[in-house]
């Protein structure tokens, strides 16, 4: 019912290692590290866009507005976490840096939504699934715009959005 769904699912689990080991690299490692970190985030990025072009494919068929909405999402997240790469560098200021993160998560979050809501309403994957991630990418939402406005909160809200994207990946 989801076209390339393995390509899908395997992009969604090939984006948690991509990002964490590179952001880690970037900002932790030695010179030759921090190369291997900028490539790790660049490839995350190109693969939060593939997951979100391939993935809107499906969706524009049952909505057009959602797909592309999705897509949208896709390609604010994947800009913005690419940009952590300047910051790092110092190409920009470095206090943009939390904002770039948050922002992305945001974009994904509340992109998410209306898909999980598509995956519902149009029965694209099992009901109990697509409703764990709307409720998962709705706290997931709520905690990074509650963390842009100064509490530091996102990480209580995170777990069911990001349990969800494992479990959707090897579904």
């Amino acid at each position: 019912k989801i076209h390339h769904s393995a390509i899908i699912g395997s992009l969604f689990l090939a984006a948690f290692p991509a990002f964490g080991i590179g952001q880690h690299l970037l900002s932790e490692g030695s010179e030759s590290q921090k190369t291997i970190g900028v490539l790790l985030i660049t490839l995350n990025s190109f693969i939060v866009l593939g997951i979100g072009m391939l993935l809107s494919k499906t969706l524009v068929l049952h909505h057009k507005l959602i797909g592309r909405v999705y897509l949208f999402s896709r390609v604010i997240e994947a800009t913005l976490l690419f940009l952590l790469i300047f910051v790092e560098f110092e190409f920009l200021s470095t206090s943009d840096s939390p904002q770039f993160y948050l922002m992305a998560m945001l974009a994904l979050g509340i992109g998410s939504i209306p898909m999980c809501w598509t995956l519902y309403h149009k029965s694209l994957v099992p009901k109990w699934l697509a409703i764990w991630g709307l409720i998962g990418y709705t706290f997931f939402s709520l905690g990074f715009m509650i963390e842009l406005m100064g509490k530091p909160w996102s990480m209580y809200f995170l777990g069911l959005g990001g349990l969800w994207e494992l479990f959707f990946g090897v579904w």
